[in-house]
């Protein structure tokens, strides 16, 4: 384990040198703070006292950073210490204010510079032209005004073979992008850097859409590009991939490198301990599951179908309860939080929910209706289905409370006096990094994005929060808090449906844990045995299963086979229409 208090080198450095050497370069000293030990750097990537802000906001503050060719190297952090910044900084997409940036001996000065240099980069939002087909999304950039890269056919080859590769399946690359689902959509995205057979790729929460299925697929893609001798910089917070994955990790604070581990060193304690500068709290392995308080039921379905030909889902949901939904990509979890919440129509029944006096239940039809009886929902897409990119960081967080706190009668007036204490309780409570609160929700990092949409769940007083990967894009320490609050607000009586691909979230945290497969439930599993790897058994169908589980999931498996027949007699953009909505694995 390496850091900042690095021993003084003998030579002095003027610039970057060649890749091997050593140099060190002061760091500028500002009034009120420590002069900081000189930065020794090597690698053939590097960034020397680089500074950047955005207003008073200081995203990099006399960052280094360095990493190797033929090796894969973390930026990790907490929510708003510069990690995006700084992958920006290194693609050529921000200029700096100060310090020294190298990547292969190079400073890239746009993105088309970076491009031009070896450098691919898969940013931390989905960005991709719904309106366009799958193939045109892959080649964006690839062709100039007058010349092209590839003829059209030879475009489609590649797309579909590059496709079926990452997806484990075929699909039709001339389908349009915008009826595909958010994780294919994710390899879109990863399959575009590919194609410029990257010298250094950079990944900015790229698994973030991603199954655990799927995050394996792009791992191996990732060591075979190490292999040949590329370089692989990845900004995560996902811990456990991270340990997995990566040989080398920087961590930053605050904008400014705390840290470099080896490969020996990247474990979860000594992550967090550089990352909040202080002793890391237990491992949430090391918790106990959460204790029910009552049997009283607050929602409910029966015989719920998401597809024509599905099986039907049966759940109850008890007040005080944390129930977590999880399987791999396309199982159904992600259709079923969404019928839950009123946002997605089943095929067959709908949920029902207990009235707010008690006195019944009531079917849920739609957003309004779960609105209605205190049903929210926050969904990991905020790009999407989450912010406002126009407006304010308050407007974003507060418009859902307008109505309820108007005053002078028909004139529905805004109080803003009366959602002021609202907005500093949640922003404050959430630990939200942010400027002014006019600033425009964009200004804030991803993380912190995603703490406003949920901090705008808890100020409208849910009964039920359903929440569909909430923590997409959030660091540990933050994962840990939002834990701590929704737990609160169980043990309030409250109840919680918590949709994830990481497995570890579940532990010590929800009372019971739901696996998907095939459309419907196929695996429960409630306090000790909520364990990591008997739920990713269960995900790729071995145990975990009641005998009617696994009766109803082989039944899903021969509709599918049926279904997949009958898509097989479409025509080809139909064909691809349907697939995202069946998983198309198999």
């Amino acid at each position: 384990m390496t850091s900042q208090s690095m021993p003084q080198s003998a030579g002095a450095a003027g610039g970057i040198p060649p890749a091997g050497h050593h140099y060190e370069l002061p760091r500028p000293v500002e009034a009120g703070r420590e002069a900081a030990p000189p930065a020794i750097v090597t690698g053939e990537i590097s960034a020397v006292n680089v500074r950047k802000s955005f207003g008073v906001t200081r995203a990099l503050d006399g960052c280094t950073f360095s990493a190797h060719m033929g090796e894969i190297h973390a930026i990790v952090g907490g929510n708003g210490c510069g990690k995006s910044t700084l992958a920006k900084v290194l693609s050529g997409v921000l200029p700096i204010d100060g310090g020294q940036v190298s990547v292969l001996g190079h400073m890239p000065s746009n993105p088309h510079d970076a491009r031009a240099q070896g450098i691919a980069t898969v940013f931390q939002e989905v960005l991709v032209a719904d309106e366009c087909t799958l193939v045109d999304n892959l080649f964006l950039g690839a062709d100039r005004l007058w010349t092209r890269s590839k003829s059209e056919r030879e475009k489609v080859a590649a797309a579909h073979a590059l496709m079926a590769d990452l997806l484990g399946f075929e699909i039709d690359v001339q389908t349009l992008v915008g009826t595909l689902p958010l994780s294919v959509k994710q390899w879109i995205t990863i399959g575009r850097a590919l194609l410029t057979e990257p010298k250094v790729l950079i990944l900015d929460e790229s698994s973030a859409a991603l199954d655990l299925d799927s995050t394996q697929r792009l791992f191996t893609k990732m060591r075979q590009l190490r292999d040949q001798g590329s370089a692989i910089l990845i900004v995560t917070h996902r811990i456990a991939e991270l340990i997995q994955i990566s040989d080398r990790a920087t961590v930053l604070r605050d904008g400014r490198d705390v840290g470099v581990l080896e490969r020996q060193d990247i474990t979860e304690r000594n992550l967090l301990d550089l990352m909040t500068g202080k002793e890391a709290p237990a491992p949430i392995s090391q918790l106990r599951a959460r204790e029910v308080l009552g049997h009283e039921l607050v929602m409910k379905t029966s015989g719920l179908a998401l597809s024509r030909r599905g099986p039907g889902i049966d759940f109850a949901l008890h007040k005080g309860e944390v129930v977590g939904l999880t399987g791999l990509d396309g199982q159904g979890q992600n259709e079923f939080i969404r019928a839950l919440a009123g946002i997605q129509r089943a095929e067959r029944e709908t949920p029902a929910v207990r009235e707010r006096d008690g006195t019944g239940f009531a079917d849920i039809h739609g957003l309004a209706d779960a609105a209605r009886h205190g049903v929210v929902y926050v969904s990991g897409d905020r790009k999407k289905e989450g912010i406002f990119a126009n407006l304010s960081i308050y407007e974003n967080l507060l418009m859902p409370l307008y109505r309820r706190t108007a005053r002078a009668g028909w004139l529905s007036v805004i109080n803003r006096r009366a959602l002021q204490g609202v907005f500093d309780w949640e922003i404050e409570r959430l630990a939200v990094r942010m400027g002014a609160r006019s600033n425009r929700i964009t200004s804030l990092s991803g993380g912190n994005q995603q703490k406003v949409l949920i901090g705008r769940a808890f100020a409208l007083s849910p009964e039920i929060l359903l929440l569909n990967d909430p923590a997409r894009g959030i660091d540990i320490g933050a994962k840990a808090e939002l834990y701590k609050h929704l737990g609160a607000f169980a043990q309030r009586g409250k109840s919680v449906v918590y949709l994830s691909s990481e497995i570890e979230e579940f532990v010590g945290f929800c009372t019971r844990v739901l696996v998907f497969r095939h459309g419907t439930i196929f695996g429960e599993f409630t306090g000790s045995q909520i364990e990591p790897a008997r739920i990713l058994e269960s995900m790729f169908g071995q145990g975990g299963a009641s005998a009617g589980a696994q009766a109803g999931a082989g039944d899903a498996a021969a509709e599918e086979d049926a279904a997949l027949r009958e898509l097989r007699l479409l025509p080809p953009w139909m064909r691809a229409a349907r697939l995202g909505g069946m998983g198309g694995t198999r």
